[in-house]
């Protein structure tokens, strides 16, 4: 007999015929009790879902720009009446009495910058440089200084043009230019030796 291959031979079954399929019996026999019917679960109140509310309404995005703007306006104008109310209250210490004054030296004061771009008529000038790389410098009027009868501001081409525009000052006897790539900032200085009064 083969152990491999399928069963041919009689099953394991008590030796019973087989019998055709019945009812299952009642394992507790007999004993017949009712089973009561279970109630229907109902959960705790706690339990219970909330009823949907509305939202409250929102005011949006106009109502908070609104308050933005509102608060700059008035943040500005407590600012400014302040800034005005404090700043009116420094008044000069000698009554707001203009005091003239005389200069110590006779001609013109010397600007807060010594740079001769800012020379005017009527100052002096002298120059820290040579002859042929001036550095004109606003100074007292003494001597050794020159004394500046016109300005002429604009372009200007160099020599020349510069003696050009001096030609028609009386008494001149030096010029100076300033020459840049800037034609606004170019002028023309027609000078002569201090002489004092």
């Amino acid at each position: 007999m083969s152990q491999n291959g399928p069963h041919s031979g009689q099953s394991w079954s008590s030796g019973a015929p087989e019998q055709p399929y019945a009812e299952p019996s009642d394992p507790w026999g007999g004993h017949a009790q009712e089973i009561p019917q279970q109630q229907a679960f109902a959960p705790p109140p706690e339990w219970q879902k909330p009823e949907w509310k509305k939202p409250p309404a929102r005011r949006g995005f106009a109502m908070g720009a609104t308050v933005a703007a509102l608060s700059v306006l008035i943040g500005g104008g407590v600012a400014t009446a302040a800034w005005f109310l404090l700043g009116s209250e420094k008044e000069p210490a000698d009554g707001g009495m203009a005091v003239a004054t005389t200069p110590a030296v006779p001609g013109a004061r010397p600007q807060p910058s010594a740079d001769a771009r800012f020379a005017a008529k009527g100052q002096c000038v002298r120059n820290e440089g040579t002859n042929t790389e001036p550095k004109l410098r606003i100074v007292v009027c003494t001597a050794n200084t020159y004394e500046i009868l016109k300005r002429v501001d604009g372009r200007t081409t160099g020599e020349r043009d510069a003696v050009r525009k001096c030609a028609t000052v009386p008494k001149y006897t030096k010029w100076y230019y300033y020459d840049t790539e800037y034609d606004d900032v170019d002028f023309v200085l027609c000078l002569r030796e201090y002489e004092p009064l």
